[in-house]
């Protein structure tokens, strides 16, 4: 444990210059940005001394060098700015919508697991059989479908024909735990299907060849129950894999997360990201992106922490 916990210390050492990376790359884009934030804040009928007034207020005339380290300082600081339409902090209002995109990301993550596991362990134990065949199948096609489109669909059937669920709109958990399920559930089938596919088809590779050693054909022969050779050693090595996959998948999830929560209308970060697009507000948009980059390298390194976890052979 105190290996692990060294070498976890040393990975958070390592992605903090990653942070400062994604930070400039974000404050660069947002500069070359085709909109103006002057007139985004004042309006088109602002006067051009207004304009260069609020330019020089907010510091926009100082070399870009400059207004980059003004903008990593405050952002240490927790200070990313206002929005410029409702003159909010940019953090308490990423604070707002952030917890939504976790939520449905979480919930999208289980039902990838759920649905990987299901494939990957079915098609594995029943190889080259007509179940491996249906598995393949519904893998495809998983892999074929696209989230936003699946979401649709999902809309169209249970919520508009059948009124299981409802079409969009969040519940917080506070005000009712059933209506907060019945408004993610919907999003996060849409979400985690797909990526469920994907890691499914790794799943049962892996433990395809994993069944295939030695060390499975002597343990059984030895008498141990095919179950607990499976549970104990088999998945366990097999899981590796799917797992380094898993830390990439993250991001398509988030990603996903941000595309399905404007189709369902749920107020995370997806349609706050939409928002600061379609109004040009620069630091709300700064603020999304550089959140959302933090999360995936925080979210990466708990996978590989994981991994050392069930591999000790990788803690070296």
């Amino acid at each position: 444990m105190r290996l692990i916990l060294r070498m976890s210390v040393r990975r958070l050492i390592l992605l903090v210059p990653l942070v400062f990376v994604v930070a400039f790359l974000v404050f660069v884009v947002s500069k070359f940005a085709p909109n103006d934030p002057a007139y985004n804040a004042l309006g088109t009928g602002a006067s051009p001394a207004a304009r260069h007034a609020w330019i020089i207020a907010h510091g926009l005339n100082r070399p870009i060098p400059v207004q980059y380290l003004s903008f990593l300082w405050h952002a240490l600081h927790g200070n990313l700015g206002v929005t410029e339409d409702t003159n909010q902090p940019v953090l308490q209002v990423v604070g707002l919508a952030l917890p939504i995109t976790l939520e449905l990301t979480g919930f999208g993550l289980v039902i990838a697991i759920f649905v990987a596991g299901f494939l990957g362990i079915t098609g594995a134990l029943y190889r080259d059989r007509w179940p491996d065949q249906v598995v393949r199948a519904l893998s495809m096609i998983g892999l074929a479908t696209p989230s936003f489109w699946l979401g649709i669909e999902m809309i169209q059937l249970f919520a508009l024909r059948l009124h299981l669920f409802p079409s969009g709109g969040y519940v917080p958990p506070s005000q009712s735990v059933g209506g907060w399920l019945k408004s993610l559930a919907l999003p996060a089938l849409a979400l985690g299907i797909p990526v469920g596919a994907s890691l499914g088809r790794v799943l049962r590779t892996s433990l395809v060849e994993e069944l295939d050693k030695d060390y499975v054909r002597t343990a059984i022969g030895n008498g141990l129950p095919r179950v607990v050779v499976l549970a104990r050693n088999v998945l366990r090595n097999a899981l590796v894999t799917p797992l380094t996959i898993l830390g990439i998948t993250i991001g398509t999830l988030i990603g996903g997360a941000l595309v399905i929560e404007t189709i369902f209308d749920l107020p995370g970060m997806g349609k706050l990201l939409l928002h600061g697009v379609s109004y040009g507000d620069a630091g709300l948009v700064e603020g999304i992106v550089l959140t959302v980059a933090v999360a995936f390298v925080i979210t990466n390194l708990f996978v590989d922490i994981l991994l050392m976890i069930l591999r000790p052979t990788m803690r070296s």
